[in-house]
């Protein structure tokens, strides 16, 4: 019998965001309207919207605002408008006939020029969590989002993390920082969510280093 699932990603992000270490390694998140998507535009320059429920990089839209000027990408194409009212027009045309949530943007460690994030996959067995996958996916030539079935390319963690992080021994602590980030969400999520018995972790790493959270499945691929 299949685990309890949860498609909501707001109602995930609220139970990891009550947790002050899980917190400060999820990007500032919103549900969409206007005044939010305009005001994080002002702090963060850059942010992604995607729907609250739904995977595989489906209706995942990233929206920049730099000079005077505010731009959607939607896949590989890009839209430039001259004010944020023209903007948000065009975007909800765009975007799919769902609930959207805003996350702050993160500009990620790329590899030859191509971002690169990272699924980490967690099954419940026999009362035990158990460690299924920890891979890194770098996005097809010109787009933003990383997800394979869009074109993007599967690596090992170790692998993606040792292209995209320079300093030695990096890697290395990065992905013993995802262990424990994982652990610490499992217990929370467990105890928010009885009955689920499988995550997907999806993690990016900014140009700086950082550790984010982007969003964790009950259903992953």
């Amino acid at each position: 019998m299949a685990g309890r699932q949860l498609a909501n990603k707001w109602l995930k992000t609220e139970a990891l965001l009550r947790n002050a270490y899980v917190a400060a390694h999820i990007p500032h998140t919103r549900m969409y309207s206007a005044e939010s998507l305009k005001s994080m535009l002002n702090q963060f320059g850059m942010v992604v919207i995607k729907p609250l429920k739904g995977g595989g990089g489906y209706g995942v839209i990233k929206v920049t605002r730099s000079r005077g000027q505010y731009s959607f990408t939607y896949m590989s194409a890009q839209r430039v408008f001259n004010s944020f009212d023209a903007m948000f027009h065009a975007l909800n045309r765009v975007k799919v006939g769902r609930k959207y949530m805003i996350q702050q943007g993160i500009h990620l460690a790329k590899i030859g020029g191509r971002p690169i994030d990272y699924r980490v996959k967690v099954v419940k067995q026999g009362g035990t969590w158990v460690y299924r996958a920890m891979v890194g996916r770098l996005a097809r030539p010109g787009l933003f989002v990383t997800n394979l079935c869009k074109g993007g390319t599967q690596l090992s963690a170790r692998q993606g993390l040792g292209l995209s992080l320079r300093q030695k021994g990096a890697a290395g602590k990065k992905r013993q920082e995802m262990r424990t980030i994982t652990n610490t969400c499992i217990g929370i999520l467990e105890s928010a969510f009885p009955g689920i018995d499988q995550l997907g972790f999806d993690y990016g790493i900014d140009s700086r280093g950082k550790l984010w959270i982007f969003e964790v499945n009950t259903r992953p691929q």
